[in-house]
Order: structure tokens, then sequence, then C-alpha cells
């Protein structure tokens, strides 16, 4: 059998001294295989690209330069920007210096920033213009301030030294990454994650993904996040392929770079392909209900024949529309980072392009499953990765327990957090993820949510939120949607379930507020008629205002439900 990391013992025992190669290693490897492959793409706020020769050029004299400034091994470098080339080529750099990458989240407040900044020892950072400035003056621990934009102080690309200086070498076992969980249900704690962990994970998922050196990805969720670092930044310099980088999350903007890139991989989370496939299919609709049903039907064929024969015929049947929604060179899409309704993973494979879901965490940095492209599973979240140990413990009578993991990917441990470490895993070294859910005898998983999440009703079942609200994706009504327990009985503490909606902005502007309760009442009825009785949904609110997210566009759960009582909602 060939894997996908076969490639790597050409360059065994000269450029890649341990089993797995470090960032640094695979990037010179890839320059040589495809130096004049484009590397990097930005279409805003002017146009820029690099090949892999001349990004290497650009690392080589940066790490350089970050060494002149007195910069070890294992020193923290922190970056806080917006997706671009500039940030790539800093996270790279700080690598190939030998010192620890720490990417922080650009959408928090600065003073956080600042304070996460202490909490990694980070000794210099790379920052966009609107942060610098404070980031510069505030914080007391910073030997340096570098920054992401052009025409402004310090810039990243215009900084060199005199001098050569030997870089700091990095073994596979050494960290690579200190990234800051999101803390949506809880405080945030600094990743630890080896080079090891990342080329492994990297390589180990191709084995369910086949990627080419001619791909060209969309990086358009932020790149501080494991799910886009490593599937979409660390995934294509490890091909050869180009990362294209998108500015703003505007579905407009994002179709035309679709198209002026020619972009063959794109990966999201739910809401973004909910929303495409919505405006897909209501702009068929839209031109009569007849060619509706028939586009349906023929979608319907074409699924058939593509789970039964393994072609995929849809692109052909439905290349004008695809091309219409500038969709028509997207080869592969995949969807992380919260539940996937399965009639999108169907309906988009149905169009001819293929659909795949995965799971992860960021402590594994992150993938663990991934629905191989011509065997997947629309209700699994994937196939377990080869080489990833995951079993299931506590299991209840459903067969659903606790999901726990071992593989190379598996993190270090948490920075300066001892006992939370030690708190992540089991007595026998597997990492508790706190998620909940079952295998099937394929070895593909299925999640039924997160225990911290967990209600528990009156008649003594387990119901996971991420269940119900799966079951309300294809309804465009609504903005955002929380699920979540209440007291209903407070002699047995047993809990109902109630649901939060905010609605989309144009039933705000089009309709009153009994209109958009009553609306809500018939959708949760049509809901509630497909749960079985025990999930059944007992009450509902609207919110008039947006619950909190992260910027990876999941509801920060702890911080609604810390402020439930001030919550607008009728």
């Amino acid at each position: 059998m060939i894997n996908p990391w076969d490639f790597l013992n050409e360059y065994r025992n000269t450029e890649i001294k341990g089993e797995w190669p470090t960032i640094p290693e695979i990037f010179r490897i890839t320059t040589k295989r495809f130096p004049e492959n484009r590397c990097f793409t930005a279409y805003s706020p002017e146009e820029q690209t690099y090949t892999y020769y001349e990004t290497l050029k650009i690392v080589n004299n940066l790490s350089n330069y970050l060494i002149s400034l007195g910069i070890k091994k294992g020193d923290k470098i922190a970056i806080v920007g917006k997706n671009s080339p500039e940030w790539a080529i800093a996270y790279i750099s700080i690598l190939f210096s030998g010192a620890i990458v720490v990417p922080m989240d650009y959408g928090l407040q600065t003073s956080e920033i600042i304070e996460l900044i202490d909490k990694s020892d980070s000794k210099i950072i790379f920052s966009e213009k609107d942060k610098y400035s404070e980031i510069k003056s505030k914080s007391i621990n910073l030997l340096n301030c570098i920054s992401l934009n052009k025409n402004y102080e310090n810039y990243i690309l215009n900084l060199s030294s005199s001098e050569q200086h030997q870089l700091n070498t990095v073994s596979e076992d050494d960290i690579a990454a200190i990234l800051y969980t999101s803390g949506t249900t809880g405080v945030s704690k600094g990743v630890m994650l080896t080079h090891k962990n990342f080329s492994s994970d990297v390589l180990l998922a191709q084995s369910n993904l086949n990627i080419y050196p001619t791909d060209v990805f969309y990086a358009i969720l932020p790149i501080h996040h494991s799910y886009t670092m490593t599937s979409v930044f660390l995934e294509s310099i490890f091909v050869g392929a180009e990362v294209i980088f998108g500015k703003q999350l505007v579905f407009a903007q994002i179709l035309k770079d679709f198209k002026r890139g020619k972009v063959t991989m794109f990966l999201g989370v739910p809401m973004i392909f909910n929303k495409i496939l919505h405006g897909l299919l209501n702009g068929v609709k839209k031109k009569g209900y007849l060619l509706y049903i028939l586009i349906r039907f023929l979608m319907s064929i074409s699924g058939l024949i593509k789970k039964t024969f393994k072609f995929n015929p849809g692109k052909r049947l439905f290349g004008f529309l695809l091309k219409q929604a500038s969709l028509e060179n997207i080869r592969i899409c995949i969807s992380g980072g919260g539940p996937l309704a399965p009639s999108t993973f169907k309906y988009f494979n149905q169009l001819g392009i293929d659909f795949v879901q995965g799971y992860g965490l960021t402590e594994c940095a992150p993938m663990l499953a991934l629905n191989p492209v011509e065997n997947y599973k629309e209700t699994s979240v994937g196939k377990i990765l080869p080489q990833i140990d995951l079993k299931i413990i506590n299991k209840d009578s459903d067969g659903i327990g606790d999901i726990v993991v071992k593989g190379p990917n598996v993190m270090k441990g948490y920075y300066k957090q001892e006992k939370e470490t030690l708190e992540a895993f089991t007595t026998d070294g597997y990492l508790i993820t706190g998620d909940a859910g079952y295998l099937d005898k394929d070895n593909y998983l299925y999640l039924t949510g997160r225990k911290s999440s967990l209600i528990v009703t009156e008649g003594g079942k387990n119901v996971y939120p991420e269940e119900i609200e799966d079951a309300f994706q294809f309804y465009d009504d609504y903005e955002q949607i929380m699920v979540k327990g209440y007291i209903k009985n407070k002699s047995t503490l047993s809990e109902g379930i109630e649901v939060l909606f905010y609605p989309a902005s144009e039933l705000f502007k089009d309709s009153t507020n009994d209109e958009i309760k009553n609306r809500f009442n018939d959708i949760v009825k049509e809901v509630n008629k497909t749960l079985v009785s025990y999930k059944h949904i007992d009450r509902f609110f609207i919110v008039t205002e947006p619950l909190p997210m992260t910027t990876t566009k999941k509801i920060r759960r702890n911080d609604v439900i810390s402020s439930y009582e001030s919550l607008k909602k009728f």
C-alpha cells in the first residue's frame, strides 16, 4: 500500500532527522520539489503572490533577523493579525529561528492580548497596525513589535540583519506552537503542540483525502485557530499547494475570490456551507417550482450513482448551477468546527462537489477523523485516521460514551498548567476529549455532543444540545440557535429542553414580534415531530441581540448561561 507520507523516505537522514519532519524541514523539502508553485496569495488590499522559492528566501532573511535580536531556541513569539501572506511568513520564520509561535485571536481586546503575551512569556509580537501601538506601549515584557502592514513602521518584509547568524535547529519533539483555546465552555488554556503533532496530523489526514500540488486552498476562517492552521495553511505547504487568504466573511467576496483564484479546496464551518447551499437552491426556486423539483430529482439520482458506482456525475449535470455560484472549480469542501446537518452533506455531494466532514480538537492538532471522499457516511464525522488510537469508555446502554484518544498528534500538555494537564488524561495516558459518541464496525465516529452541556431529562434520559440544534440546520429563519437545559422540576432537579433563537435580519425588519414568535412556534412544532419524545423541546425564546461568539463562529455557551437573565428575549 502506498501512503501519502512515503515520499519522505527519499529525504530521511538528509533533510529529515526524525520519524516525522519538522515544519522547517518540510518547507525546505517542498520548496525543493515545487520552487515555482504559488505559495501564498492575497487580493486585498492589493494583490500579493509569493512562490515557494520567494517565500523561503524571505523566511531565511526574517528568521536571521529574529536571531539577531537575541531570540534563542524555545523562546516564544506571538502573532496577532488577520489572514495574510505576512501572517504565514511570520509563522514559518519564527519556527525557522528555533522559537515557538504563539498565534493569538485577532478578535480579542488589546488588553486580553497583552495578558496572553505575559501568560505565554512571549518576547516579540507580530501585530496588525491597529493594535500595534497600544501593545508596544503597554506590554512591558516585549523586546520588539513587528508590523504585519505595509507602509507602517517596522514592516515585516523590510527587516534584515547585516550579519549572518546560525539558525537554531529543532527536532520533531520540540514545541512548535502554543495555541490558546477559545474558551467556549471554560478558561482559555495554552495547548503545547510539537512539530511531530502537526506533521503527523497533516500527513495522516491525507490517507482519507487526496491533495495535490495543483490544488488551491482558500483561508477565510481565522488562521490562528487550529482548524485553519493545520487543515489549510500547513496542509497546503506539505504538498506544495497554494493558499489564498480571504479577508472578510462576506459571501459575495468569497465567491468572487473563488472565481478569481480558481479555488479547489474550501474548508469552512457549517454556517458557511448552509448559507451557500440555501442561496444556490433558493436561486433555483425563484426560477420556477417545476425547475426546482426537476433539479432536486436529478440531484437524488446523481447522489445514488455516486454512492453506488463511486462515480460523481454531478459536475456535468449541474455545472451551469455551480458556475452561477462560482463553485465550478471547487473539488473538495470540508466542514469542521461543529455538527453539520446530514442534508447539507448530502446535497453538496449530489451537486458534484466532494464534501466531507471531519472531527478534531485543538489538543490533537486538531484532526482525529475525516470522511474518505469515496467512502463517506453522511451521519458520521469521519473515519478515524491511521495510527490514531481512539476509543469509547464509560458506555451507556446505547453504546454511547466518552471519547478518549492516543496518537502522534496528541498535545504535550497545557503551558505552565501541570494540574490541568494531568486532569486532561486518563490514568493510562488517553486524552479526554470532553465529547461523547460511538464508533461503528468500520471505525467511523458518530458524535452525540459535549459532556459539559449534557441535559438530563425527567425520565433520566441523556440529551445532547448539539443533536437538537442539528435538526434545525436547514431552516434559514435564524442567524443563531442555542439549545440548553433548564430546571423543570425543582424537587428532582430534572431538566427540560429550551431553545434560544436570534432571528435572521429579514424577520426583524419585515415582521412584528407576534409574527416572529408564531413562525418559530411552527418551526419548533415541525422539528419536534422528527424527534423522539424525550428530546422534545418544551419552550423557546427569541433574543433581540446576537449571542456572544468566538471568532470561529461558535456560541460562547458559558457566557450565554451566565448572562441568561439579562438577555432581551420574548
